[in-house]
């Protein structure tokens, strides 16, 4: 096939296909993404525990699934560990969201050590010494600073986990993916339904960019104002 003669009323043939593929890679990669950021928190925090009976079980569970490939992940969790859990599948939707979720969150993990420990040890002290707990100190004095260090990282992942998302595609999840290889199959033309794959996914990580960047700024602008005025007030 000649690559400048191409047929893209094919692939508008299949234009409901790819709007309910473009629905179902957002709705994996938000709920995969949104439950890894939860899990995660936990994670992150259980590997600065100096407590070994948490400290080890966080540190295998991130290296068991950063250290293994996802497309293995998802076909385990969907072909083995559901199907003897509750007897049965339950569909590709609830094993895609928990295998992007289970493996974002040990990514998200580090993302969170990583942004706790780089918050000098003087802050936990000087707010324990002002008479918060523990706890306390960490969620109203440590996490605020160390999220805006990690919402770059915290960024990467989500295009990350959008762009691997591509891969539940192998248990019949009917996304980009899944659209494109549908009309290649029925037409068998594969410029077109890959370059239109290629472009959604393209244009879903530049919208992602966009929206980090934008965060990113307006935590930034919104924190250095509060520091001029409270010297200004004093």
């Amino acid at each position: 096939m000649d690559i400048f003669d191409l047929r893209w009323d094919i692939v508008w043939n299949y234009r409901d296909m790819f709007i309910r593929g473009i629905g179902v890679t957002l709705i994996l990669t938000l709920s995969g993404y949104f439950g890894g950021i939860f899990l995660g928190l936990f994670l992150g925090l259980g590997k600065l525990s100096t407590k070994k009976w948490i400290y080890w079980p966080c540190k295998l569970y991130v290296d068991l699934f950063r250290g293994t490939p996802m497309l293995v992940q998802i076909l385990l969790i969907h072909l083995a560990v559901i199907p003897t859990i509750f007897g049965h599948s339950l569909g590709y939707m609830v094993s895609g969201i928990t295998a992007l979720i289970l493996n974002c969150a040990a990514y998200n993990a580090e993302i969170f050590r990583a942004g706790i420990q780089s918050i000098a040890k003087g802050q936990m002290e000087a707010a324990r010494s002002l008479g918060l707990t523990h706890n306390q100190a960490m969620r109203k004095v440590i996490l605020p600073q160390a999220f805006r260090r990690m919402i770059p990282p915290l960024g990467n992942e989500f295009i990350a986990l959008l762009k691997d998302s591509s891969l539940v595609t192998v248990i019949a999840a009917p996304d980009i993916l899944y659209a494109s290889k549908v009309v290649a199959g029925a037409s068998f033309r594969f410029w077109e339904p890959y370059i239109v794959a290629a472009l959604l996914y393209l244009v879903l990580t530049y919208g992602v960019t966009k929206i980090v960047a934008f965060i990113e700024k307006r935590f930034s602008n919104s924190y250095v104002p509060r520091k001029a005025e409270g010297r200004e007030a004093r």
